[in-house]
């Protein structure tokens, strides 16, 4: 079963790993810093083995966005990110795992401090979203 792990942060300045940049990363402790860091790389090892992970991508700076719209019968360009959003899209991974309960182990461990990670299910023909 396909999912995306959509990684939201809204570093200042916009850099990767997204943590690096965030206050509520950088204030932990060197030593838990260190921990979350190893896990986090752990889990990526676990996933690139099993041949789950089949992609990912950290995105640029959402100030240099641009949202497409349909208006008037035609798409109309316009600067993003959208306006409203205190987070960002920061960038994403497609895995490919057995069920809806692995897919949730491993969203968990994206998450971090400051930042929100958001699993969502692939609409193709056998996801668990029909």
């Amino acid at each position: 079963m396909k999912y995306v792990i959509l990684i939201h942060s809204n570093p200042q300045p916009w850099g990767h790993p997204t943590s690096d940049y965030l206050a509520a990363h950088q204030g932990l402790p060197d030593d838990v810093r260190k921990r979350l860091n190893a896990e986090f790389e752990q889990v990526m090892s676990e996933l690139r083995a099993n041949g789950e992970l089949i992609g990912g991508e950290a995105l640029g700076d959402p100030v240099a966005a641009r949202l497409y719209r349909w208006q008037d019968g035609s798409p109309l360009a316009s600067d993003g990110p959208y306006s409203e959003a205190k987070e960002h899209l920061a960038g994403f991974f497609l895995i490919d795992v057995e069920d809806r309960a692995r897919a949730e182990a491993v969203a968990a461990k994206f998450a971090g401090p400051g930042e929100t990670v958001e699993l969502r299910s692939g609409m193709w023909p056998g996801g668990d979203d029909q």
